[in-house]
């Protein structure tokens, strides 16, 4: 274990003889998973500096923008976990202090650490819910198992993603490929995108062909050619495929790197793109990703329409926790070389 920093911000990094992991202090993401021998890691670091969230002030630091969500993007980096919100607080949480994707991706952990092995820990005073992730590497795998407790004496229905953002310079227009057992999938309902997306808003197709909005379709399996886009849509995963996941090949460094995870835990895959569209402070039409968000919910939303929305396509999309009790799950991440993306992932990637 190295305490460290990483692009400026506090760290933890834990690494063997192939991979390097690094999990940032404050808002816990998991911000580098690299493979040591070619220095690539495929997740997202964002084109603006980057802070710690407790340096975040409203009229001190501007540039992160003015809205719920310039906390967290002053700090997001690679892998956010979203706890117990997927998506924007309400007007009203907003004003009490909420950010998006909720207190779990801007508060400090706990954090203590071997050389290949890390446990991080913190208690959501807002949501009353204590969590810990312990992440070992074993080769080229990190293999991860998440704790949440309900410290409140209510069964409550909380959201549970893991946003999971990848970046240049994997991934490139045109080029970048992807797998997942996805079966029934919809592109969601309000068109966010300013007109510069092209996915058909609210169609329900099956994966992996989206509906674009002048007709036809696009295959979701390559990171589309464009100068500009943006688009988000979930994706059922399918329960008979074996454990979920995702693939992301690049081919310009042959890096194959992906998640698998049980889709009884996490049945939905969101995917969120973003492609020089978002013009407004911090994004200035910069940044390049792809959100392979897995998680209980299908689409980021608030709290309130998460609930009234109550699932999708037969499935869920919450997850309950029962009074003073615990819920664990446990998914993997993991990355190696390959000259083709397989159909599935040929590393020990189940979940047994």
């Amino acid at each position: 274990m190295t305490e460290t920093t990483y692009r400026n911000r506090r760290a933890v990094r834990i690494e063997n003889d192939r991979v390097r992991l690094t999990v940032l202090v404050e808002g816990g993401h998991i911000a580098e998973f690299a493979d040591k021998a070619s220095g690539v890691n495929p997740l997202w670091t964002p084109p603006w500096p980057s802070i710690e969230p407790s340096a975040w002030n409203l009229f001190r630091t501007p540039e992160y923008g003015d809205d719920a969500e310039a906390r967290l993007l002053a700090g997001i980096m690679g892998h956010n976990l979203c706890l117990d919100l997927f998506g924007g607080p309400s007007p009203e949480e907003a004003a009490a202090g909420m950010t998006v994707h909720g207190e779990a991706s801007v508060l400090p952990y706990q954090i203590s650490a071997l050389a290949d092995a890390l446990t991080a820990r913190l208690t959501l005073p807002a949501s009353q819910l204590a969590f810990e992730r312990q992440i070992t590497i074993e080769g080229r795998v990190a293999r991860i198992r998440e704790t949440v407790e309900n410290l409140t004496a209510w069964d409550r229905p909380i959201a549970w993603t893991q946003h999971v953002t990848l970046g240049p310079p994997f991934l490139v227009p045109g080029e970048t490929e992807f797998r997942a057992p996805a079966t029934l999938s919809k592109v969601i309902e309000s068109d966010f995108t300013g007109g510069k997306g092209y996915m058909e808003t609210g169609a329900e197709f099956v994966w992996p062909f989206v509906p674009h909005k002048d007709g036809g379709t696009v295959d979701m399996r390559v990171f589309p050619a464009l100068k500009v886009s943006a688009a988000f849509s979930t994706h059922l995963m399918d329960p008979d495929n074996g454990p979920a996941f995702f693939l992301a090949w690049s081919p310009s460094s042959k890096t194959l790197f992906g998640y698998s995870w049980d889709s009884a835990d996490f049945p939905w895959l969101g995917i969120w793109e973003e492609n020089h569209c978002r013009t407004h402070k911090p994004w200035n039409g910069n940044t390049v990703t792809r959100g392979m968000e897995f998680g209980v919910s299908p689409m980021p939303e608030t709290r309130r329409a998460m609930i009234e929305r109550n699932g999708l396509f037969s499935e869920k999309g919450y997850r309950w926790i029962p009074a003073r009790s615990r819920v664990t799950v446990d998914y993997r991440a993991f990355i190696d070389t390959a000259d083709a993306i397989p159909e599935r992932p040929y590393i020990d990637a189940s979940n047994s």
